[in-house]
């Protein structure tokens, strides 16, 4: 299996898809269960000191492609940002209405969040367009989220085919 590590210095400028199981356990919007967010951090790591531009998917319970505002990846994404100490943009506009120009318009950006991709039936559905909307957003995809592999949902499974694909630290 090819993994992130592997491609290194040429990382530099590329637009990486990094998915993620930040499906942690949420109070009021608070995070009671920081364990899954702590382990990816090697992989966020590595990609920021090799200068790329992270986008990061994942999701957060199960909504069941409808958006619950208690389900937000809000609370995960200010969880990120103090723990990397960097600035993370959430972007909660919707997917399908999204164009590439709206990624990293501002130069110092260098990470940006999706809101929880369940908020999409697509996603659990495995959808071919859904997944070629997601892969359009980037030059290369970075599965971390092995608790979810064995989901055939279209930011896990079906990406796959429409960009060089890696397994993250």
């Amino acid at each position: 299996m090819k993994t992130v590590e592997s491609i290194g210095k040429s990382l530099n400028g590329k637009k990486i898809i990094l998915r993620l199981d930040l499906n942690v356990p949420l109070n009021k919007k608070k995070i009671t269960d920081t364990n899954r967010i702590d382990k990816i951090i090697p992989t966020l790591h590595f990609l920021i000191n090799n200068k790329a531009k992270i986008l990061i998917l994942s999701h957060v319970g199960r909504p069941k492609g409808k958006v619950v505002k208690e389900l937000s990846m809000e609370p995960i994404c200010e969880y990120l940002k103090k723990k990397l100490s960097q600035k993370i943009r959430l972007i909660k506009k919707n997917i399908n209405n999204f164009k590439n120009k709206d990624l990293f318009y501002n130069n110092k950006e260098s990470i940006l969040m999706l809101e929880n991709l369940r908020f999409y039936n697509e996603e659990e559905e495995n959808n071919e367009e859904f997944a070629k909307i997601l892969a359009s957003f980037g030059d290369l995809y970075v599965n971390d989220a092995f608790s979810c592999s064995h989901r055939k949902h279209a930011s896990i499974f079906s990406i796959t085919k429409y960009l060089p694909s890696y397994a993250g630290i």
